[in-house]
């Protein structure tokens, strides 16, 4: 088991050693419609896409599903939501965005999971239309 993996509790449960539960943050991260969002995450080109980017890039998927699963990677600390601030907003465009955390970058380096190279070559491989464009050059919020 790695170092920085948690152990079983007394209730037999995995509990974090060091704030960040890498086994369930793998979990949760190898299911199959996550890890092809995190793909999606990690290949776009400012590493950070809205709700709206990610239903393009999975049209299988309803907008509503893919905030359930959003929400399942950031309750592991695999994603975090980057929001414009109020005021700052425009209408029309997203104001929430997904990027992967630090402690989930360098689990996935560890364990050679979602290489940004080809995840951003097979991103930029999809024809986008004109709206989608758009929103991906927009500015992003910092963390």
């Amino acid at each position: 088991m790695h170092p920085e993996t948690t152990q079983p509790t007394d209730g037999g449960e995995r509990g974090p050693t060091d704030g960040f539960d890498t086994w369930l943050a793998l979990q949760k991260s190898t299911d199959r419609t996550r890890a092809n969002l995190l793909a999606d995450i990690v290949g776009h080109p400012k590493g950070a896409p809205s709700v709206k980017e990610l239903d393009y890039m999975n049209p299988s998927l309803e907008a509503d599903a893919i905030r359930r699963h959003l929400k399942t990677l950031q309750e592991v600390g695999v994603l975090e939501e980057l929001e414009v601030e109020p005021g700052t907003r425009v209408r029309g465009y997203p104001y929430k965005f997904y990027r992967v955390s630090e402690a989930a970058r360098e689990l996935f380096d560890r364990n050679d999971l979602f290489p940004e190279d080809a995840w951003t070559r097979q991103y930029e491989r999809v024809q986008k239309t004109g709206e989608i464009e758009e929103i991906e050059a927009m500015p992003r919020p910092s963390p």
